[in-house]
């Protein structure tokens, strides 16, 4: 049973209010360390604890009152001058923020928190009593790798006389696999949901019951009443429209087909259709969200890391404000901590080394954000040493990531490309931050997962630069549709980037393979039935241009069905490899959505296909030659 019996509604709201405290309080004392002398950010991250001081109390969380007690009085004396603020004191500080956000995991349990680690709370008694800091003074705690999210291979379909029984699949759905019957149905239930989340001032609004652990995803959000006005707006309008068609329809019926009627009637489908998409438009701005919620999370990474390595490194944020989607802001917090912690760990030097290559001793890393278009561009860059191609080959080969021979093939970039291959590190001893090889092919995969891309560029002594690109959101995804006989698949409109006839007289075999000169260019053909396993007769008569990884390939199919904007359904309890989920048609047709990354990096593609590191040599010797 919960310590918190019918207080778990306070204990939410003093959760989140205090969390986003927390993270704010950091972020100024990440900045005081910069700023000693800076009155009024001490008094801001005073207030700050006095604040979850306070509310703590409320709760009867004893143990976190008392540690923020001492910690509040450790600012007071720094307000006051009687302590002066230095990277030790700062050391003991940060792990008394750290105790305190463990307590709020407690906390979020519904359990009551255990006293703060003794060492914690011995170090900042003698602070408070001798006005220096330890002579063993507590050691920021070593930054933890963060898990890596497994990548769902999903559930292998079913092999029939040695080929992927795709079939079985078709057949195997059911009604409940299937997206809402309509695009407006949809959009509404998205639009009360948001409604639901909060009250009448805009405040998120929770139901009673028990509280869920920190670590899980939230499950509210807060909107501005202008957009859930507006979204209100938008509902009533099509519940107007509904009365109208509604009303045709009844005089249709009834034998009633005049001109008039039938103009009548194309005037209502017509602006319901506008209506519509306004509507999802404004359902997609309620779940938008400034980045900086996440951003804000990352000086204090950075400043903890560095103080672990020995280096000096000043974090910059810049466009915090950029909104996206907030399912996809907490998938990224994953692939930024690793780009963020590598920054830190590989891509910034000493300051000796720094200043041994004229350089200040103080880093500066940079992670920034922009919207272009319907895509956030997201870029960590840093002033350090850079990655130079050679070094990156021959330790690919030193690991066996890559043979000798296809290292022989690559290019500058394809060379820093191989960062994103699982297994690679360029560190010779394995620590407690990195080496284990394990660090940006997780980024790239869960970057990918949502349908974005990451490009690094280096130049060696002047720094690095990686750039995420990534859609708005992924409730809606643009989608081109293609047919294989009278199957429509569709592909993720972000990769495509011509369509092509395929004119049997164009195709060339080089190493046995199809491939067709694009502008000069000699691009793989590779048929959507072999990537499938399908079998499939006939010749394929439209290609599709695809570029992912800064591979390029011509996928073949048979023909197009045109582009579409549609809801993803994802598949409840089966997944199937190389298929990101299903959507219907206009005529109430049943569309793989397709995940192409899967079914390439997929090391058991049907006998057809080739395997990953032949594929990855094919693709890349195709796109060279």
């Amino acid at each position: 049973m919960s310590d918190f019996a019918g207080n778990e509604e306070l204990l939410q709201d003093f959760l989140l209010e205090a969390s986003e405290l927390l993270s704010d309080v950091d972020n100024k004392l990440v900045e005081l360390e910069k700023r000693p002398a800076d009155r009024a950010l001490l008094n801001d991250v005073f207030r700050g604890f006095h604040t979850v001081k306070g509310g703590a109390g409320f709760l009867g969380a004893t143990a976190l009152v008392e540690l923020c007690h001492r910690t509040e009085n450790t600012f007071d004396k720094l307000r006051v001058g009687e302590l002066e603020l230095s990277p030790e004191l700062m050391d003991v500080i940060m792990a008394a923020t750290g105790e305190v956000r463990n307590m709020f995991g407690s906390l979020s349990h519904g359990v009551q928190p255990e006293p703060a680690d003794a060492a914690v709370l011995h170090a900042l008694d003698t602070v408070l009593a001798m006005g220096s800091v330890p002579t063993q003074p507590v050691a920021v705690a070593p930054v933890r790798e963060v898990p890596a999210k497994a990548e769902g291979k999903g559930t292998p379909i079913p092999q029939k006389d040695g080929q992927p029984d795709w079939g079985y699949l078709m057949n195997s759905l059911t009604a409940s696999d299937l997206p809402a019957a309509s695009d407006v149905a949809t959009a509404v239930d998205e639009a009360v949901t948001a409604m639901a989340a909060t009250d009448a001032g805009g405040k998120p609004r929770r139901e009673q019951g028990p509280v869920q652990p920190a670590a899980g995803k939230e499950t509210t959000i807060r909107v501005d009443t202008e957009r859930l006005d507006n979204v209100l707006t938008l509902s009533g309008e099509i519940g107007l429209i509904k009365n109208r068609l509604t009303r045709l329809r009844s005089d249709l019926l009834g034998g009633r087909n005049d001109v008039d009627t039938l103009r009548a009637l194309d005037e209502a489908v017509g602006q319901l259709d506008l209506l519509v998409g306004n509507l999802q438009n404004a359902v997609m701005k309620t779940r938008m969200q400034p980045i900086g919620r996440l951003f804000n999370k990352y000086p204090r990474l950075a400043r903890d890391l560095a103080r672990q390595l020995g280096k000096e490194v000043d974090l910059v944020l810049v466009g915090e404000e950029t909104e996206i989607d907030k399912t996809m802001l907490e998938d990224l917090n994953d692939p930024l901590v690793h780009l963020v912690r590598n920054a830190v760990d590989h891509g910034v030097e000493l300051p000796a080394d720094r200043t041994a290559a004229g350089k200040p001793e103080k880093s500066t890393v940079q992670l920034s954000a922009r919207q272009e278009g319907d895509h956030v561009v997201i870029e960590i860059v840093d002033d350090g040493r850079g990655m130079r191609p050679d070094v990156i080959r021959a330790k690919a080969v030193e690991k066996g990531v890559i043979s000798p021979e296809e290292a022989n093939t690559l290019d500058e970039k394809a060379s820093i490309n191989l960062i994103f291959m699982p297994g690679f590190s360029t560190k010779t001893e394995v620590s407690s931050v990195s080496g284990r090889g394990v660090g940006m092919d997780v980024v790239k995969t869960n970057i990918h997962r949502l349908n974005g891309n990451i490009d690094v560029y280096s130049e060696p002594g002047k720094g690095s630069r990686f750039t995420i690109s990534l859609p708005l959101t992924m409730a809606i995804l643009p989608v081109l549709v293609v047919r294989l006989g009278e199957q429509p698949f569709a592909l993720p409109l972000s990769l495509v980037r011509e369509i092509l006839p395929m004119v049997p007289s164009e195709l060339q075999q080089v190493t046995g393979k199809a491939t067709m000169v694009v502008r000069g260019e000699v691009l793989p053909v590779i048929p959507l039935a072999t990537m499938l396993g399908w079998p499939h007769q006939g010749q394929n008569a439209g290609g599709v241009l695809l570029e992912f990884a800064g591979v390029k390939f011509i996928l073949a199919i048979d023909s197009f069905a045109g582009r579409d904007d549609v809801v993803i359904k994802s598949l409840e309890g089966f997944k199937p490899r190389g298929v990101a989920g299903v959507t219907l048609s206009s005529d109430g047709q049943i569309v793989l959505i397709l995940d192409l990354k899967e079914l390439l990096d997929d090391t058991g593609w049907s006998s057809g296909g080739i395997g990953q590191q032949q594929a990855r040599a094919w693709l890349s010797s195709m796109a060279s030659a």
